[in-house]
């Protein structure tokens, strides 16, 4: 069967006149390969309910262990939000003007490194500092050249080590955790007389989550900021008393970055010490990138839209503004906006695959799908189920597109990267299927290998880097394919997050055993106790990242910040359910990010 050509991709121009070009609603569009099959969807009668009142029922051949997702809550919200020309240019005028006053005040530094630092901080908090990233990085090199003579020539506190500290690691800079031992009484532990400084046990808090391996004195850190910050919350301010239990709820550096300047821009504005300027330059640069959101919601959504996948596989969850979100998350600056839209449709794509796998096909149909995704052939559509070929010929024809876009930059060696891990992803899939259908839980080491593989430890940096330009070049797909620990242990805090937020719910309704139910059968402990364990790990893991952060980094560092964004939104997306499966979870968040202005 010949296949149906269609016209390259083509991009249009953004209305925002400083951001740059969007691809047209149109990228990738349906039917690259085939239009026929568009009518099998899977009829009601082939649906078998799960019933788990027999154990043998999830080795039946025709088992399809339905999850019955909850329908998108967001329907045409963002398809029909109306463009206010006059109103966006007004804006983008004011930002760039207020930009400006801004970098003047970041250029004129004092002879007091820790001002700089608290400025610059500030930029950070408020979600402005990628405006400045230049004159952010000479300064900081100056002072962290500097940093050994600090305690000699300045007689900071704990606040302001504490700053310092941990202002040059978000940068990359390994400032040493020594600067401490001064904050310690002649029996090695840190001095009661912190626990009267509300704002430098908050500061060292903070500090304490950019530890690294060996680094036992940033342990001790945490537990008596830990200890102790609840109680003093209590006796504070309301506002800061708020601004506390933020921080013990999601501590700055694990958080997602534009939440974490959703909830300090509030914050700021109450502080007496504010600087308006700041205050409103970060307000009107946030309603400035709410519109570009605004307008890659509408294109992502109308693609959606018309490739009409969420109607052929109605099993499936239909969660394109929750993964759009993912992807602010990964980067949300305007530079990757392409990048944006091209991971939005790869995880809207990967969610309806995952589902198949997790949540309705057979196991002979998933082998036949494995397969084909394995040869990755378009001839290979003649031996898939008539309801999978929709969903083959979508997979094909997005893979095609973003090949043809990158070839145009000699860049598709990124394209056949994601193939290869995305075939490693399929054939993990399969695994767990095989788990589930047999009954087996592998022991816990096993079973981790294979869940860290579908937390797409390697498919999603590969996916995330592809829209990034010329930052993403062979090398860091090079880097992927030598698969460093720090996307394995990025992908451990994700995949244990979200498993024990959600293997309780996964196992009533039918799932292979996750690695929460494989650790509690090889140990024999509770599932409380399980989960002291995986914290543990989760720390380890988070130390892992912490030293991929640091420089020389590995690649260049915008790419190790999407990898580090990775980790967070496992913290964040996961923290108490699985927000992307229970798209409740984040409404309020993406109403705050997309729609209401502040």
């Amino acid at each position: 069967m010949a296949l149906l050509k269609q016209a390259k991709p083509r991009y249009q121009d953004c209305i925002l006149p400083s951001f740059p070009k969007l691809p047209s609603s149109r990228w990738p569009s349906r039917g690259h390969h085939f239009a026929s099959f568009r009518n099998s969807t899977p009829s009601k009668s082939f649906i078998l309910k799960a019933s788990l009142s027999d154990p043998k029922t999830c080795r039946d051949a025709n088992f399809r262990p339905l999850a019955n997702f909850s329908p998108s809550i967001w329907k045409d919200t963002f398809a029909s939000i109306p463009h206010l020309q006059s109103e966006i240019e007004s804006c983008v005028k004011q930002v760039e003007e207020l930009k400006e006053v801004v970098k003047e005040m970041l250029i004129a530094a004092t002879d007091d490194p820790a001002e700089n630092v608290l400025l610059i901080d500030t930029l950070c908090r408020l979600g402005v500092s990628y405006q400045f990233e230049t004159e952010i990085e000479q300064q900081l090199i100056h002072i962290f050249e500097s940093y050994a003579n600090l305690p000699d020539n300045h007689d900071y506190d704990l606040y302001t080590i504490a700053l310092l500290f941990r202002v040059l690691r978000q940068h990359g800079f390994k400032m040493p955790c020594d600067v401490f031992n001064k904050f310690k009484d002649e029996n090695g532990k840190f001095k009661e007389s912190l626990i009267c400084d509300v704002k430098g046990m908050l500061s060292l808090y903070q500090a304490t989550h950019l530890s690294m391996h060996g680094e036992d004195i940033l342990d001790e850190a945490l537990a008596f900021t830990t200890g102790h910050l609840p109680s003093l919350a209590t006796n504070s301010s309301p506002h800061l008393a708020k601004h506390i239990c933020e921080a013990l709820e999601q501590p700055f550096y694990t958080g997602i970055p534009r939440l974490e300047t959703l909830k300090f821009i509030p914050f700021y504005e109450q502080d007496e010490s504010r600087n308006e300027t700041l205050l409103k330059f970060s307000k009107l640069d946030f309603n400035k990138m709410q519109i570009l959101y605004q307008q890659e919601l509408r294109l992502v959504t109308s693609w959606w839209n018309d490739l009409n996948l969420i109607s052929e596989y109605p099993y499936s969850r239909d969660r394109v503004v929750e993964l759009y979100f993912w992807c602010v998350a990964e980067y949300f600056e305007s530079r990757y906006s392409r990048a944006r839209v091209m991971l939005t449709k790869i995880l809207m794509i990967l969610t309806v695959m995952d589902d198949t796998y997790d949540a309705y096909g057979t196991l002979d149909e998933l082998q036949c799908f494995t397969q084909a995704i394995e040869r990755w052939d378009i001839e290979a559509l003649n031996e898939l189920p008539d309801y999978m070929k929709s969903l083959y010929i979508a997979i094909l024809n997005l893979y095609d597109e973003l090949d043809d876009e990158l070839s145009k930059e000699g860049r598709s060696y990124g394209v056949a990267c994601t193939k290869d891990t995305l075939k490693e992803l399929v054939r993990a899939y399969l695994v767990e299927a095989q788990h589930f259908r047999e009954g087996v839980v592998p022991p816990f080491e096993e079973r981790l290998d294979n869940a860290v593989i579908t937390a797409c430890p390697f498919f999603v940096p590969a996916a995330s880097f592809i829209g990034m330009g010329e930052v993403a070049g062979i090398d860091a797909f090079d880097w992927i394919r030598s698969r460093p620990q720090m996307l394995i242990s990025t992908c451990i805090i994700g995949r244990l997050r979200a498993d024990m937020v959600s293997h309780e719910a996964e196992q009533r309704r039918g799932h292979v055993a996750s690695v929460v139910e494989a650790y509690m059968k090889e140990n024999g402990i509770s599932r409380e106790e399980t989960i002291e364990k995986f914290e543990i790990m989760i720390d380890n893991a988070w130390k892992d990242v912490n030293e991929g952060c640091m420089r020389p980094t590995a690649v260049a560092m915008p790419l190790v910040t999407v990898i580090l964004n990775v980790a967070r939104i496992g913290e964040v997306f996961y923290k108490k359910v699985d927000g992307i499966t229970n798209p409740q979870h984040f409404k309020h968040y993406i109403k705050q990010l997309f729609v209401d202005p502040i």
